[in-house]
């Protein structure tokens, strides 16, 4: 069972960034506004019309727009998205599990994963599901059982806030129960690099993914396919995604990294207490 302080810990504070980043990328609306902005600035504002303050604002603002509109078009979607999907394996459907492992992305994503455990789970591929996500663990159970899982397969944790979280707080709770292989449910452009966290934490995992839900609009599910892409570069250059051997059992074990995590956290918020800049938490 996880600390329960674990789930009161103060967010931090570029998690709280790149969240707000995220939603405004999802409205082009604003984008376009800001783009727009950036280039009349300088002609605005007396101080921004030296010439090398005028130049620089220009660019910015053509190079944001011009960034988002080759990272939302069909073609670029398609590329990444067959790129983070080419690696991950398929499902046989053959193989069964120590437990299923449900992935939790806020209630619109929420519906189609629950469906695909459900089915996993009367399909007898393992005996347990487990929900795991700040905001979606309990929720995800309330549904599973509305669809007629029992109470006594399935179980959660509500702390985490990221990939890697989900990962070592899963593995925390499961592992001591002898889980080893998961069916892991998420999303197809989030599963390779949560194959990849989770497998790096021991696990042996099989991938099954849900379905996007249909009413997501396709710049969103761009915009989507384009932050997982930037994940999982990210997770790769932090050595998140190296398989086991190349770290110490002990450091990359579920226990070292929660003692590790609620150090952090304890910094992170003394930090936040006495107005420290140095941040140092990251983002799914």
């Amino acid at each position: 069972m996880l600390d329960p302080s674990l789930c009161e810990r103060p967010a931090s504070q570029w998690l709280a960034v790149k969240s707000t980043l995220y939603q405004w990328l999802m409205i082009p609306s604003l984008v376009v506004l800001v783009c727009v902005a950036l280039v009349f600035l300088p002609w605005i504002i007396p101080f921004l019309r030296e010439l090398r303050w005028r130049r620089l604002f220009i660019r910015l603002g053509i190079l944001l727009c011009a960034f988002y509109l080759i990272a939302t078009f069909p073609l670029t979607t398609a590329i990444i998205k067959k790129g983070l999907w080419a690696f991950v394996p398929n499902d046989p459907g053959t193989t069964n599990a120590d437990a299923i492992v449900i992935l939790g992305r806020g209630p619109k994503f929420r519906p189609s994963r629950v469906e695909v455990a459900a089915e996993l789970w009367k399909s007898q591929r393992a005996p347990l599901i487990f929900a795991s996500g700040a905001g979606d663990g309990q929720e995800i159970v309330e549904e599973l059982k509305a669809q007629g899982i029992p109470g006594d397969a399935l179980d959660e944790e509500h702390c985490s806030r990221t990939t890697k979280e989900n990962a070592l707080f899963t593995a925390s709770v499961l592992q001591p129960r002898g889980v080893e292989r998961i069916l892991l449910v998420t999303n197809p452009p989030h599963m390779l690099r949560s194959v990849l966290t989770f497998r790096n934490l021991g696990f042996e995992v099989i991938p099954h993914p849900s379905t996007f839900p249909n009413h997501l609009p396709r710049r969103k599910k761009a915009i989507l396919v384009f932050y997982e892409s930037m994940g999982l570069l990210s997770y790769g250059l932090q050595g998140r995604l190296l398989p086991r051997d190349f770290i110490t059992q002990h450091q990359n074990s579920p226990v070292a990294k929660l003692e590790n995590s609620s150090q952090l956290e304890s910094q992170n918020s003394k930090s936040v207490v006495t107005g420290d800049r140095s941040y140092s938490r990251e983002q799914a």
